[in-house]
């Protein structure tokens, strides 16, 4: 997904940190401590935005297709920055604290709320309640989530010591600007994409704990927002199968229709899974 709206993604976040970087750069001219403040605000909140806007690109590309421009992104987009600034620094604090107390509870606080950027985006859940919601989607796979987070880590690790490599010749100041625009442009997307991604597989898990699959808020099957698949159904808008028609049938030998929007009167149903084209696959 990377490599086939490489441009898309990093055109979005450029333009936010580009803007960001300028503006900081006009402010620091005046000196002072309370424009230092001012800027790192700016910058504080581009980040938000880049974030907020990327889970919004990767949820508006998993159909295969760009449906929104990048400022239609971006626009989609705000209405989230603000509790998505809220529920990071209130992670950013616990975290640092659970890593100053002992290094396990801050690891597990990341694990736990590793999805709460497009808890608040794509279900555009409150800032606390992205919270119990990311924990809840992340319940019994915190293993293989820690461990994706992990790599990445280990990824944008590499790429930043590259990065400082190349620009260890300029000024300072010039420097850390260069560095945010560029690392930014290029890791923040691929980061988007993961945590995106994560979340749609721990949505479409039956092991994620309650809220995954059946029952998701908003009732119907798989992500909030009712209808089968992304959020909304199928498409950019909401509503109608892909191109191509509707959904694929269940393999041979499998039922040869899709199960009711409800489950059977005196009974429950197995469990299904999202497959990555959306719609439903298999029993898991």
């Amino acid at each position: 997904m990377y490599r086939a709206h490489a441009l898309h993604l990093m055109v979005i976040a450029f333009v936010i940190y580009l803007a960001a970087a300028i503006l900081d750069g006009l402010i620091s001219l005046a000196g002072g401590f309370v424009v230092t403040v001012i800027g790192s605000i700016i910058s504080l909140l581009a980040g938000f935005l880049v974030q907020a806007a990327l889970v919004k690109a990767v949820q508006d590309i998993r159909d295969g297709r760009v449906d929104l421009s990048w400022s239609e992104t971006v626009s989609a987009a705000l209405p989230s920055v603000a509790p998505v600034a809220i529920a990071g620094i209130l992670a950013a604090i616990a975290i640092t604290i659970g890593f100053i107390i002992l290094i396990v509870p801050g690891l597990f606080l990341i694990t736990i709320w590793a999805v709460i950027v497009p808890v608040i985006v794509i279900e555009r859940s409150g800032a606390l309640q992205s919270f119990s919601r990311s924990q809840q989607l992340v319940r019994g796979r915190g293993w293989h989530v820690f461990g994706t987070l992990v790599l990445v880590w280990i990824i944008t690790i590499v790429l930043s010591l590259i990065l400082g490599l190349l620009l260890a010749a300029l000024p300072l100041g010039l420097r850390n600007g260069i560095s945010t625009v560029v690392s930014g442009t290029l890791v923040a997307p691929y980061l988007a994409l993961i945590v995106t991604l994560i979340y749609y597989r721990l949505l479409g898990a039956p092991a994620g704990g309650p809220g995954a699959g059946y029952g998701a808020p908003g009732g119907g099957y798989g992500a909030p927002g009712g209808g089968y698949g992304a959020p909304g159904g199928y498409g950019p808008a909401g509503g109608g199968y892909p191109p191509g028609g509707p959904p694929p049938a269940y393999p041979p030998g499998g039922p040869a229709d899709y199960p009711p929007p409800a489950g059977p009167p005196g009974g429950e149903q197995p469990p299904t899974r999202e497959n990555p084209e959306g719609g439903y696959g298999p029993p898991a």
